[in-house]
């Protein structure tokens, strides 16, 4: 967005009436203004609606806005019902702007494009395209069809970014992962006793209980639940706790970790290849279930399986917050798609590495890290960006 659009919306905020027109925005500035109005109303969602998208929509008629809405959680109204809802009879020769084309199918609600037709809508602006099969301009397609002008990609980078865990699960059948490490400035994420709490600060800490809750589960290795027999949950903010994955392919998990403790609050699934009918119904008596997974050569769990594992069970969202060995495991098999590193200002010398040997042996080889963002937490400098394997083209690099 260019500088002359931004002062101009920084200048529209300022107006009660959200009237576009006074500030003479021209007619791609203004459906971009909506766009992005949209985008901050899906983020409400954010926590709440996987493996659904995050959408918001808006409805302007005379320059004003008169009705908006988000979807807020899964199996609940559709952005764009909550909108017309909310304009009520003034939709009828309106502007609808949403940020994911509207819905043609009956799934667990009925057709967006029913309600915008029968509405009246006199013309649609949409973010981008709906990458679900069953969509897929084929509502652009229906609505046009009505008599109904359609313009679509309208700040389309920002749309898809936004979106970025339904386009992987929707186009993939893989849920995205972010990979979430806490480290020292040269590398480490323990001593070499193991001790590591705690190596980032409290702030840093907050943000890692705010990117749980924005995933539907948080994977730990069994070496980390033996180790410091975390909860897994999310305390320093407020949001929903993830599903606990612990990996533990030989069972060995104690019967009074913490992630068992409370498992008819807060679920836990042991992903593990063994077949110890004896444990196994231990663990299920503390309200755990149990996930029996394909083994690999070294007869541990299979993490491209346990992927489409979780996918099958409808989470798209998955954090990865375990030791060196799965986060290795998952950047070997090229399972993540986002990485957030917390960085202390501290130096251990010897210790734990937090990413082992990754069988790389020319630079020309090794990950990129694009798209990326550094932000202070207290103390801690964070860094985010995508993750590119190599043979694999940019994520909007």
């Amino acid at each position: 967005m260019s500088y002359t659009i931004i002062n101009k919306i920084i200048l529209l905020s300022f107006n009660h009436k959200n009237n576009a027109e006074f500030f003479h925005l021209t007619n791609k500035e203004t459906d971009e203004y909506y766009i992005n109005q949209t985008i901050e109303l899906a983020r409400n969602g954010i926590g709440n609606v996987n493996p659904n998208p995050l959408v918001g929509s808006i409805i302007v008629k005379n320059g004003s806005i008169i009705g908006k809405g988000y979807h807020a959680r899964y199996g609940k109204e559709h952005a764009e019902i909550v909108a017309l809802k909310d304009a009520g009879s003034e939709a009828h020769g309106a502007t609808l702007y949403v940020n994911l084309e509207p819905c043609c199918h009956y799934g667990k609600t009925p057709p967006c494009t029913d309600a915008i037709i029968k509405a009246g809508i006199k013309r649609v602006v949409v973010g981008m395209v709906d990458p679900n099969p069953l969509v897929n301009e084929h509502g652009i397609k229906i609505l046009r069809q009505h008599g109904i002008e359609v313009s679509s990609k309208i700040s389309l980078k920002e749309c898809e970014t936004l979106n970025k865990v339904f386009i992987k699960y929707i186009s993939t059948g893989l849920p995205y992962v972010t990979v979430k490490v806490a480290q020292s400035i040269d590398g480490r994420i323990a001593t070499r006793t193991g001790h590591s709490r705690w190596i980032s600060s409290e702030p840093a800490r907050k943000l890692a209980h705010r990117i749980r809750a924005e995933n539907d589960v948080i994977i730990a290795g069994i070496g980390t639940v033996i180790k410091d027999d975390p909860k897994l949950d999310v305390r320093l903010i407020k949001g929903n706790n993830p599903t606990r994955i612990i990996l533990d392919s030989e069972l060995r998990i104690p019967l009074k970790s913490q992630v068992l403790s409370d498992g008819e609050q807060h679920q836990t699934i042991i992903a593990t290849v063994s077949d110890d009918a004896k444990k196994i119904d231990q663990i299920r008596q503390t309200g755990a279930d149990i996930w029996q997974v394909e083994a690999d050569e070294n007869k541990r769990i299979f993490i491209p399986a346990l992927m489409k594992k979780i996918a099958k069970a409808e989470k798209s969202a998955v954090m990865v917050e375990g030791g060196s060995g799965i986060i290795t495991s998952f950047l070997k098999h090229k399972m993540v798609d986002y990485l957030v590193v917390a960085i202390a200002p501290k130096i251990l010398g010897s210790g734990i590495e937090a990413i082992g040997d990754l069988n790389i042996r020319k630079v020309d080889d090794s990950l990129r890290l694009i798209n990326q963002k550094v932000s202070k937490a207290g103390p801690d400098v964070i860094f985010e960006s995508d993750v590119v394997f190599p043979n694999e083209s940019g994520k909007g690099n």
